[in-house]
């Protein structure tokens, strides 16, 4: 793209946009992780320890297709890890049946994951991601006034892996 003053104006207006939530915080989950192994993997690491579909999805931020997880109908108790690096990220009792395809939660462990502002569609989003191997894990709304927090962590459910208790 041609650098102009207006493309500079208008790439300024979207860096400045606020979303709550989405600025890095002094403490943010992902600086826990910051000397990790899982951030030294390469590309053609990653390729060997996942599948296609959870390679395009984790390190790609690539989308799974809607209805298509196992795990968007598990009901039993355990926890729900991070299918890249298994950091535990959703408690079962947090999931709920949004209606949308992907497994839904309200709320996350503390620490666990970090977020960013996603600017590729049409509107801003609060893009979510494991905070110790930055794994893509989906999107969080604040659209569900029926569960406690009113928050909804859509999340691939090809990023996850469910541990049961």
């Amino acid at each position: 793209m041609k650098t102009t003053r207006r493309n500079l104006v208008i790439g300024g207006l979207v860096s400045g946009l606020a979303i709550p939530g989405c600025a890095k915080a002094a403490s943010d989950p992902e600086d826990a992780f910051k000397d990790s192994e899982w951030r030294d993997l390469s590309a053609d690491a990653w390729k060997e320890r996942l599948d296609p579909l959870a390679y395009k999805v984790l390190r790609k931020e690539g989308t799974e297709r809607a209805f298509t997880s196992p795990l968007n109908d598990e009901k039993r108790e355990g926890v729900f890890v991070c299918a890249g690096c298994e950091l535990e990220l959703f408690k079962s009792e947090w999931k709920f049946d949004s209606g949308t395809g992907w497994p839904s939660f309200y709320t996350f462990i503390e620490g666990a994951l970090g977020e960013k502002t996603d600017l590729r569609l049409w509107t801003p989003r609060r893009e979510y991601h494991c905070a110790r191997c930055l794994g893509h894990q989906g999107h969080v709304f604040d659209d569900w006034p029926d569960v406690p927090t009113g928050l909804r962590y859509c999340n691939n459910g090809v990023a996850l892996k469910f541990i049961p208790t």
